[in-house]
């Protein structure tokens, strides 16, 4: 029988898919050749790195994309930092986008699609009307909150030390708050979710789409 555990880690492996290295890696890399050498140096290694990187996925035939959207970002950050002539510069891009994700969040909970939801029906691809059901889309306003308050915390965050200038600090920074604090909160994510799912009482996915009538088992896997 499986435990909840191993549930909860299969569940991360289709929202993460090996894709933590790109992220975590090349920020790394340039802050500690920045520290050591100089700017230009450092943008030049971040994209060695970058490339390496995207060659080995091309070589282990994962999904190309992948490889060029980390090279991009890797490619865009450097041209910032180059651009301001500072290592501060290069984490704009990691702002601008927490800024868009609190942005998204904000505006989902305006309108009553919660994000949370979005993006489980993205990496899913469970039938949207089941999400706005009224016995269903509360647990995903409510994980929507969470992210919310996350993204903003994490947005607060690097502004401070952006103004600072503290391209080291804030290196760090976006690593942890990255995809080890964000692992974390898609835990929670998926313990409350199921379990508020279970409070709302509403079908499970494959009970709403063979037209089920009540009473319903629920959601038991996935969120």
């Amino acid at each position: 029988m499986q435990t909840k555990g191993q549930e909860i880690l299969e569940e991360l492996k289709t929202v993460v898919s090996g894709k933590t290295i790109d992220a975590l890696f090349p920020p790394l890399i340039f802050v500690i050749v920045n520290a050591i050498f100089d700017l230009d140096i450092a943008v030049f290694t971040a994209l060695a790195i970058a490339l390496l990187l995207g060659f080995s996925r091309i070589a282990r035939k994962q999904n190309w994309l992948y490889a060029l959207g980390g090279f991009l970002g890797v490619t865009l950050a450097s041209g910032l930092a180059l651009l301001t002539q500072s290592a501060a510069g290069y984490f704009i891009p990691a702002i601008l986008s927490s800024t868009l994700l609190v942005l998204a969040a904000l505006g989902s909970l305006l309108i009553g699609k919660p994000l949370a939801a979005w993006a489980s029906h993205l990496t899913r691809g469970w039938p949207l009307d089941w999400f706005w059901r009224n016995d269903v889309k509360p647990a995903y306003l409510e994980v929507t909150w969470l992210w919310t308050v996350f993204f903003s915390m994490r947005l607060a965050v690097q502004i401070l030390l952006f103004q600072a200038g503290d391209a080291t600090t804030l290196a760090w920074a976006n690593t942890l708050l990255g995809w080890p604090v964000l692992i974390v909160v898609l835990i929670i994510t998926y313990i409350y979710g199921i379990w508020r799912l279970k409070k709302l009482g509403g079908p499970g996915v494959e009970e709403y789409r063979a037209g089920k009538e009540p009473p319903w088992e629920g959601q038991k896997r996935g969120f």
